[in-house]
Order: structure tokens, then C-alpha cells, then sequence
């Protein structure tokens, strides 16, 4: 993961969270100095991400901590495993446990969750995607942990691509419209993709010139209708309600993409732990 000043910013307004004007409880163990050395514990089996991060933030905290992990972004863990140790002051390394192990447990949840998902598809050439369904503030690292579990990345922001969604094409009165509307104001290199709630409106963001259209909370007969309907004229996503099972299904089925909030917004943190060694 690049460590950059948009990561340093989220970091320094985790640790301004936590911390405040000071840490009251690890701040009696400074006029001891003592060093010490504490160890990462992946408690659970997960894929671990946010290594870096984890790093960073000790770095801007104390420049005595010294962080090693044994492992890298993107491993496979199993339970009961040291992952790596922090070395450095006991008290800064108490003061920044909890913003450090947020990060690090959060990530590796999503890139876990991730995978799973991945995984379900077996070795179809469909490509799971993530959506703007983040966390305020943390989608650029939400979305490297998606790629992290074997995801792929979908728009940054309303800024990097085109989508019309249901309420667009409501308030433009027509994909159509909405399509011709939108084209006046972007770059020609854009994209434009276009949500879909029937075979209808299918076959007309396909007149429309749609470079990508989404199938949302289609069932896999309509899918199977609408990549007859396209043909090729258009990349295809689906989208809305998609469960593990239903990604079993999906398998064969013609189709490029499925987008799925639950990658970021249903992820669960791994249990990871920071120990002193004994």
C-alpha cells in the first residue's frame, strides 16, 4: 500500500480522535522509559491487509517504535499466529494499540470478506467489483483492501466515471435522455454506464449508446435475456442483492462484472490482537 498524504491525514485524525490532549492511562508509564516489545496475534484465519498503514501510524507517533511484520498484504493467515512485533517507549506503543489495530483489523476484514466472494466464482473471468458503499473518509484504503482480497475497483468517486442510476434517468424522464443529457458535459474518453430495472429499459440504454449497462437485482433468467438483448454492444454489471450462492450460478453466465456493497459495508474486522512478549 502506498503510504501517501491522504493516508497520513485519515491517520493523524485517528490518532487526534483517540488521543486528544493526552493519554491518560498509558501517559504514567513515561516517566519509567522502559522499552519493550509487543506482537501482533492474528486470532483468526484471514487474509491480512493494512501492514503499512499499521506502520505509519507508530511512525508518526513516536520515531523511537520500530514495527516488523512477518507478513505481507495479500497473505493467507492461519489463527494463533504472530504476525509481527512492535518494538519501541511501552507508553507510546500503549498510546497508539487501538488506532493502529482499527486499521489493521478493518482491512483485513474487507480484503477476507473480499475473497470469499472471489472465490465463489470459482474460475469464471468475471470480475467482482466494489462500490461506493464505504466507510466516510476511508474508501481509497477500503478499496485497496478490495483489490487486496482479489477484487477489482470500481469508480473512486462521482468524478473518475459516469453512472445513471434509477433517479437520474427518473429526473431526465428517460435513459435516453439521460444518456444524451450527460454526454454534452464529459470528456468523449468517458465512460458512461447505465442502471437497468427491466429488459425495457435494457434494450434502450443499449439505442442509447451505454458503454456499460447494469442488470439490478436481476434473477439469472433475465440476465440470460439481456445478455441476448446487448450482444456484445455493451460491457455488462450486475448488481443488487448478490449473495455467495447467487455468484455459484453466475458462473457461466455471459456477463463482465457484479458490483457488491458487501464487500466494504458488511465486512466484519478480523480479531487481531497486540500482545507484550513475555
Amino acid at each position: 500500500m502506498l503510504i501517501n498524504g491522504y493516508t497520513r491525514r485519515l491517520i493523524q485524525l485517528a490518532l487526534d480522535e483517540d488521543i486528544g490532549t493526552g493519554d491518560l492511562t498509558a501517559g504514567a508509564f513515561e516517566s519509567f522509559k522502559s522499552q519493550a516489545t509487543f506482537n501482533f496475534i492474528a486470532k483468526e484465519n484471514c487474509i491480512i491487509c493494512g501492514t503499512k498503514v499499521a506502520q505509519e501510524v507508530y511512525f508518526m507517533l513516536d520515531h523511537e517504535v520500530k514495527v516488523e511484520f512477518s507478513v505481507k498484504d495479500g497473505d493467507r493467515i492461519t489463527e494463533r499466529r504472530i504476525i509481527g512485533q512492535v518494538t519501541g517507549p511501552a507508553s507510546s506503543i500503549l498510546t497508539g494499540e487501538r488506532t493502529s489495530l482499527n486499521f489493521l483489523q478493518r482491512l483485513s476484514g474487507v480484503a477476507t470478506n473480499t475473497a470469499k466472494y472471489v472465490e465463489a466464482l470459482g474460475d469464471s473471468k468475471i470480475k467482482i467489483l466494489d462500490t461506493r458503499k464505504t466507510t466516510p473518509g476511508w474508501r481509497r484504503i477500503e478499496k485497496y483492501a478490495v483489490k487486496t482480497g482479489g477484487g477489482w475497483n470500481h469508480r473512486l468517486g462521482l468524478f473518475d466515471g459516469v453512472m445513471l442510476k434509477d433517479n437520474h434517468v427518473d429526473a431526465a424522464g428517460s435513459i435516453t435522455g439521460a444518456v444524451k443529457n450527460v454526454r454534452r458535459f464529459i470528456p468523449t474518453t468517458v465512460k458512461v454506464e447505465v442502471e437497468t430495472r427491466n429488459l425495457k429499459e435494457v434494450e434502450e440504454a443499449v439505442e442509447a449508446g451505454a458503454d456499460i449497462i447494469m442488470l439490478d437485482n436481476f434473477d439469472i433468467p433475465a440476465i440470460q435475456e439481456a445478455v441476448r438483448v446487448i450482444d456484445k454492444r455493451a460491457k455488462i454489471e450486475v448488481s443488487g442483492g448478490v449473495t455467495l450462492e447467487f455468484l455459484k450460478q453466475l458462473r457461466d453466465v455471459d456477463v463482465d462484472y457484479v458490483s457488491i456493497g458487501a464487500l466494504t459495508h458488511q465486512a466484519t474486522g478480523v480479531d487481531i490482537s497486540l500482545k507484550m512478549r513475555g
